[in-house]
């Protein structure tokens, strides 16, 4: 069995307005008998009291530290048998009789035997009416991990097995971003790949990386409070729609700078090169990568995004769709996507060599400005590849199979 991951909420690090709610939401992902400990320079009374009020008696609140300057609270959440909660238990499953629980205290039950539940393993609400705003909490606190099978649909009765999904079934970092670019901006803080690297899970990327999960989870659901303005939903968009914008915004971009960007590449390898041999590597790389986009998106814009259209076009005004087995949307895009890899390693890699575009204390102002280029190119080719990836590619794909 792994050792219980200590979690420390050091509340005066957290803007004021999300301190409660990062503690409930910390709270509410802990196992049965995990805790967490509450670090704050005064007594955060008031938080037992609305947890008690939301959550019932379903933790523990222990002082660990009382002052003067600091409070220490560990905060656990108590095993199912530690209280009474009307749970049997059929063919592995945990029933929960919901009529026969305190009514402030229903969903937090529910959610609290959800959350002690491992992947594979399930729960069934027994209720006397169709309990799907439980449903949709689950979905916006807990996230894409479950599954939700009405086994019986009333009159009298209503029961929903709820299943927790297998680590392979698990969204996926690229569908995080793709559904809250505030949270894609928690994952480029930490240097994880959303767009050519958006098939792993948040679990996957952090243990790649040398990440904190736990930590990421907590700056995850801290953005997903935050309040941003002009942050368009992609993910609303028409794809047809979406794949203009890629040409008008992101092709566009790759046109107007990258030919910018090979001249400045150029220029500082020759000039700057003998003191710096990563610069003719970084040149290499830039001249690749040129190329490969160049080609890339001219294919996009004159053989993918048409077909789009005309899949868009088949589902907005119901015309007959019958593509040939090799000419259907989800075979041919892998190609992009392949490409899509290739480029994503390419910019890694020049990254690795520029040290983060960190520039020498000899760096002429073409050598900052190359690198300034690189960086901003970057972040651009990301969201580029990330719109394309998980968004327009798995939408434009899921709209042909309907069609079929």
């Amino acid at each position: 069995m792994e050792p219980i991951q200590e979690i420390i909420i050091n509340v005066q690090e957290i803007e004021p307005k999300y301190r409660h709610n990062t503690i409930f939401e910390t709270f509410d992902k802990l196992k049965e008998g995990e805790y967490l400990i509450i670090h704050n320079n005064h007594d955060p009374q008031p938080v037992y009291y609305q947890l008690q009020q939301i959550r019932g008696e379903v933790f523990k609140w222990e002082y660990l530290q009382q002052g003067p300057e600091w409070w220490d609270i560990k905060l656990s959440k108590k095993y199912l048998h530690e209280h009474n909660i009307p749970i049997t238990i059929i063919d592995n499953d945990f029933v929960i009789n919901v009529p026969e629980i305190e009514p402030r205290l229903k969903h937090a039950t529910i959610f609290q035997v959800f959350d002690s539940l491992a992947p594979g393993e399930s729960l069934i609400i027994h209720n006397d009416h169709d309990p799907k705003p439980v449903y949709y909490q689950l979905l916006s606190e807990r996230g894409d991990i479950f599954t939700w099978e009405y086994l019986e649909q009333g009159p009298q009765w209503w029961d929903i097995q709820v299943t927790i999904k297998g680590e392979d079934e698990k969204e996926t970092i690229g569908q995080i971003a793709a559904k809250d670019l505030r949270k894609a901006e928690v994952f480029k803080k930490h240097g994880i790949d959303f767009c050519c690297g958006g098939k792993k899970t948040v679990k996957q990327a952090c243990e790649e990386k040398g990440i904190d999960v736990i930590k990421l989870e907590q700056e995850l659901l801290q953005a997903a409070t935050t309040v941003t303005h002009g942050n368009a939903n992609y993910n609303d968009w028409n794809i047809d729609f979406l794949a203009d914008f890629i040409v008008n915004t992101h092709h566009n971009y790759v046109r107007k700078y990258l030919p910018e960007i090979k001249a400045y590449a150029t220029k500082v390898a020759q000039v700057h090169g003998a003191n710096h041999p990563e610069l003719k590597s970084i040149l290499e790389n830039v001249l690749e990568m040129s190329e490969d986009l160049t080609e890339h998106i001219e294919y996009e814009e004159k053989q993918l995004f048409p077909l789009i259209k005309k899949i868009a076009n088949a589902k907005t005004n119901d015309v007959p769709y019958t593509p040939q087995a090799n000419e259907k949307f989800e075979i041919v895009v892998k190609d992009a996507e392949n490409e899509h890899e290739a480029v994503g390693q390419q910019l890694v890699e020049i990254r690795t060599l520029s040290k983060d575009y960190a520039t020498p204390e000899d760096a002429c102002a073409s050598y900052k400005l190359l690198y300034k280029m690189l960086d901003e190119f970057e972040n651009d080719l990301h969201i580029h590849i990330h719109l394309e990836n998980n968004i327009l590619f798995p939408k434009t794909i899921e709209i042909e199979k309907s069609l079929a």
